[in-house]
């Protein structure tokens, strides 16, 4: 009796018993699934980051007639925000949103939170109603690929951008109903489909100089 009960009390032989064992296989299966990509190649450059240095630059020196080589404009940044109302009643709401965004720009997205109470709303100050994401460098260059020649055709009824909606200092924005036209999002495992609101930002002194930076990465404009 006295050495099963010693046996009961003993611990296991990795100091952890049966728990410990388990929390260990958990830890394991949480290191595998975030294993980073793989490295790109030391010469590694986004396709549209080539045509700007290729071809861009060029092209907008030319119209424009800039003198000095850092008078032409370039993309500084691209932001994505998406607003999620439900998520005043429903926590679960913004963290599917924020997944679906995390998806889309391959970056953590950030909180948005309410800067005022509105009764009517039900909306108090510092409540998650939303999330974003600032993409630089070659994440921006790449959403921009993506943006243009994959999500932009995918748009149901899709007529062109609205040449005007530019803000007077050379940034631009676009709204987007449907996040689903983006191909890193599954359809079948969407919860709900969430609006989306794309600002691109650029160097650009006017907004002829940006609409022009545009057109040459493609962005359909009406006519």
């Amino acid at each position: 009796m006295a050495d099963n009960e010693k046996a009961k009390k003993a611990p296991a032989k990795d100091g952890k018993g049966a728990a410990g064992a388990r929390k260990g296989k958990g830890e394991v299966a949480v290191k595998a699934a975030a294993k980073p990509a793989a490295p790109r190649p030391k010469d590694y450059k986004p396709r549209m980051k080539t045509l700007y240095e290729s071809t861009i630059r060029a092209a907008m020196k030319e119209k424009f007639g800039y003198t000095n080589p850092m008078m032409i404009p370039k993309l500084e940044k691209i932001v994505l925000n998406m607003g999620v109302g439900e998520g005043v009643a429903d926590k679960k709401k913004v963290e599917s949103a924020s997944g679906d965004l995390a998806l889309i720009s391959g970056q953590k997205p950030l909180p948005t939170k309410a800067r005022k109470s509105i009764a009517v709303y039900k909306l108090r100050e510092g409540m998650t109603i939303g999330c974003k994401v600032t993409l630089r460098g070659d994440r921006m260059y790449e959403f921009l690929d993506r943006f243009v020649t994959i999500a932009m055709p995918r748009i149901k009824d899709f007529r062109g951008l609205n040449p005007k909606s530019f803000d007077g200092r050379g940034n631009y924005a676009v709204g987007l109903k449907e996040h689903i036209v983006f191909p890193e999002i599954d359809y079948d495992k969407v919860d709900q489909i969430w609006g989306l609101d794309v600002i691109v930002c650029t160097s650009a002194r006017t907004d002829d100089e940006a609409r022009e930076l545009l057109k040459n990465f493609n962005f359909p404009f009406r006519t």
